[in-house]
């Protein structure tokens, strides 16, 4: 039975563009990738998982072995080329990726759901050590795109660019929230909690 159709992700997407441009061996790939700085949205940084996503890409013939490498310096390498069913497939998964909204269920909104196990001084101490860290973040993609922005075309950076309205409007949600908690606009009590769980299970066990 032949292996059934990879599912579209960041990983395997990377490597078919990477390989659009021309064969590539795995070293160039991770090379490439992190000197564009594309590790910073696609988690094939690690050696280990670059070869993983090869070698789905290649039972599922997107790509080739175009041929082995040796050098007297260097390990044997093996160099892929792109398929023609890998450059169609390529530019499915692109185009739907870019108009599909998917959600991916990030850590971080499943902790806030559960939040309310925690007392809001402590909620607004923990908010405020990853507002610092955000903030750094924050700090790092302008400076990107500073230092980078002019030598090169926009869409080179339009990844840069979201990231840094994603993490600019997280940046400003922290700080009101934290801002509501030291108030006290936004409190809660455990025996408020307790009284709307012990309701809520109630009508489950009902239903």
């Amino acid at each position: 039975m032949p292996p059934a159709p990879p599912r579209p992700s960041p990983s395997g997407l990377t490597v078919l563009a990477l390989l659009s441009m021309g064969p590539l061996h795995p070293y160039g790939m991770q090379r490439l990738i992190k000197s564009w700085g594309k590790d910073e949205v696609v988690n094939i940084g690690q050696r280990a998982n670059l070869y993983k996503t090869i070698r789905r890409l290649h039972e599922a013939g997107l790509i080739a072995v175009h041929a082995t490498e040796r050098a007297q310096q260097y390990p044997e390498r093996t160099v892929y080329e792109l398929t023609e069913e890998g450059r169609e497939t390529g530019r499915r998964w692109l185009r739907g990726m870019i108009a599909v909204p998917r959600n991916e269920y990030p850590t971080f909104p499943a902790a806030l759901s559960l939040a309310m196990q925690l007392p809001p001084d402590e909620l607004a101490a923990l908010l405020s050590t990853r507002l610092a860290t955000v903030s750094g973040q924050l700090d790092r993609l302008d400076a990107d795109l500073q230092e980078y922005g002019g030598g090169l075309p926009r869409i080179a950076l339009i990844e840069t660019e979201y990231q840094q309205a994603v993490v600019r409007a997280e940046v400003n949600w922290l700080a009101a929230v934290i801002g509501d908690l030291e108030s006290g606009r936004l409190s809660w009590t455990y025996e408020q909690l307790a009284v709307q769980a012990q309701e809520d299970f109630s009508r489950a066990t009902e239903s």
